[in-house]
């Protein structure tokens, strides 16, 4: 196969995607079955009789032809259908605001090859752009087995692709990926233009190397270091575009295809693709279609039901508006052009990595339909004394070292406290100790973090602060709960609010409340007020268990007002530090030498320099 794709035949923008066992099998979010039609897995096709009906007003399904016509240019549409039989198909436009029409109602029949196609051209309010979607319904014994959105201009590049895949003791996860990855492009037309690089920072992955597929042994210097590496081999093959992806975030392959079309056709050469990512426990519902960053993580369409037409619309026209200066894709899928990256990842190790990259760098994002990652860890369950730690620092010196981030010395000010308020009113207090040294640790300067890359030495000091936050094996009973004041109680909220949570009124761990919850409800300050013991429980049989105490929490909160009123004094020395830190340290020298790489080879500098010009 040679390194072109034919464009005298209509390009495919955007094929089927299909359930999956693995990945996800909501059926609702791929394709609406009613009467006589039903799905063969197997064969890979839909089945219909008289009168069965396949509706695409579905989340993966949609073609959102705003997006293409804003950020490619797209103006000529056709819709490809293959199957057998005779059906009536119906094409809508949905735009903004405004009840979908109807744009195309004929009755057709595929031809001996299986084949249908229509040009919407003639029909279709390009002014308007909106969402495309169509229905078809069976006039007799029929089937379906593609459905493909296509145009017939040419793209304006072809992206050469290398997926960086970090792994750290997930072995099992990453193999599954680099097989499906494997199996995915021995047959996808794509396949001379996509590479996948495993970075294996556990050293243990034992994944066999194959002309697509890469493995490199490295430091453990977390996902930045991971991920920093990636980025150094994928330039070294000469690419033009990385995609980064988490070891465990599983995917449509096909989602590869949509994503390379859509670079393909990009009018800015700096346009990135962030994928989305849906909750554990419910694969229909989004937890993040992209985030916005200021002050705190805001997930962008949490909670969005994807079964939902009407919430999908909502997501998919919100998501067309050109994103703001703040907005940044999480590095379980990730795909940027590798000439715009002129920062690198800073060495954060786990924690805010992936936000400063996209802000820190000129991405033009964009999320597509259909392109969002499954992961079997729930975000909430993941919190930690550790994690929290590693949230701290990160958001503060986003806010010092990016000065598209300023927001002024009040409000950086009230950063470190939103943390600590959080974990004070929780009884969380070997969790306020960690958030002092993180708080510490920015004020140490940049230099700290370049010195301990691999957070081998704070792992450590952190493991051993923590003793009443750790889990343990729960044996015997759950403990009982007590409930002595109902925390919805507004009147009690409010004492709790003035007493902070009862470390001002006398003897209160004689009396407070309880209180026995999720792992996943660590986050939910309602259900602790009030509160003198709280146990938390997690899924496997383990729990820990936290206790009012005053003492605890005055001597952290007494560093903490020490730590804030350093912090004021500095803070314009700290923001010069850090900017001329960041621009030191996210770069490839540092990355190389830390490392203990080579530099460049003249063949990949020139690669990097074509690719920039």
């Amino acid at each position: 196969m040679t390194d072109s794709i034919q464009t005298t035949a209509p390009v495919t923008l955007q094929g089927m995607l299909w359930p999956e066992r693995g990945i996800s099998t909501e059926g609702k979010i791929y394709f609406r079955l009613t009467g006589a039609a039903g799905l063969s897995q197997r064969q890979g096709k839909i089945i219909t009789g008289p009168g069965g009906k396949i509706g695409f007003d579905t989340a993966f399904n949609l073609f959102n032809y705003g997006k293409f016509r804003k950020f490619c240019g797209i103006e000529d549409i056709l819709l490809s259908l293959k199957g057998r039989g005779r059906f009536e198909l119906v094409v809508y436009q949905a735009q903004r605001e405004k009840s979908a029409d109807r744009i195309y109602n004929e009755i057709f029949s595929f031809d001996e090859n299986g084949a249908f196609s229509v040009d919407l051209n003639e029909i279709i309010d390009r002014q308007r752009g909106g969402i495309l979607y169509f229905e078809l319904t069976s006039l007799e014994e029929g089937e379906l087995r593609d459905a493909l959105w296509q145009t017939r201009q040419q793209p304006l590049r072809q992206p050469r692709i290398a997926l960086s895949i970090t792994t750290f003791k997930r072995e099992e996860a990453v193999r599954e990926s680099a097989r499906r990855f494997d199996e995915f492009v021995r047959t996808s037309a794509l396949a001379p233009f996509l590479q996948l690089i495993v970075v294996d920072n556990g050293q243990s992955a034992e994944i066999p190397n194959s002309d697509k597929v890469r493995v490199i042994e490295n430091e453990n210097l977390g996902g930045s270091g991971g991920f920093a590496r990636g980025l150094i081999e994928a330039e070294s093959l000469g690419v033009t575009h990385c995609l980064f992806m988490d070891d465990d975030a599983a995917i449509h392959m096909p989602v590869l295809e949509r994503v390379w079309t859509f670079l393909a056709y990009a009018l800015d050469e700096n346009a990135a693709v962030a994928g989305g990512l849906t909750m554990a426990n419910h694969r229909w519902a989004m937890w993040e279609n992209g985030a916005h960053f200021r002050l705190s993580c805001k997930p962008r369409h949490l909670g969005t039901d994807l079964r939902d037409f009407s919430q999908v619309l909502k997501m998919e026209h919100e998501s067309t508006v050109d994103a703001a200066t703040n907005f940044y894709g999480g590095w379980w899928f990730f795909a940027f052009p590798i000439a715009a990256a002129g920062h690198r990842p800073f060495p954060f190790f786990v924690r805010g990595d992936d936000i400063s990259f996209s802000i820190a760098n000129d991405f033009n994002i964009v999320t597509l339909p259909g392109v969002v990652c499954f992961q079997d860890a729930d975000f909430s369950d993941k919190e930690s004394l550790q994690t929290l730690y590693l949230d701290l620092r990160s958001h503060v010196i986003h806010h010092l070292a990016l000065p598209n981030m300023e927001i002024g010395r009040v409000a950086l000010l009230s950063l470190p406290p939103r943390f600590f308020v959080r974990s004070f009113l929780q009884l969380h207090y070997e969790t306020l100790e960690a958030l002092n040294i993180s708080f510490e640790d920015v004020m140490r300067g940049p230099d700290f973090f370049a010195e301990n890359a691999d957070m081998s030495a704070r792992r450590a000091d952190l493991n051993k602060i923590r003793k009443d936050e750790a889990w343990k094996d729960l044996e015997g009973p759950v403990p009982a709960e007590k409930i002595r004041f109902n925390p919805n109680s507004g009147w009690v909220r409010l004492l709790m609010k003035l007493t902070l949570n009862g470390h001002l009124l006398p003897f209160f761990s004689h009396y407070g409340n309880r209180r026995v919850l999720r792992a996943g409800e660590r986050g939910r300050i309602r259900e602790t007020w009030a509160a003198a013991q709280i146990t938390y429980l997690d899924g496997s049989g383990k729990y820990f268990t936290v206790r009012h105490s005053k003492r605890k929490a005055f001597r952290q909160g007494w560093r903490m007002a020490r730590n804030l009123f350093r912090f004021n004094g500095r803070m314009d020395d700290l923001k010069t530090q850090w900017r001329e830190g960041y621009n030191r340290l996210a770069t490839d020298d540092f990355w190389r030498d830390r490392l203990n790489l080579d530099q460049p080879s003249a063949t990949a500098a020139d690669h990097r320099q074509a690719s920039a010009d």
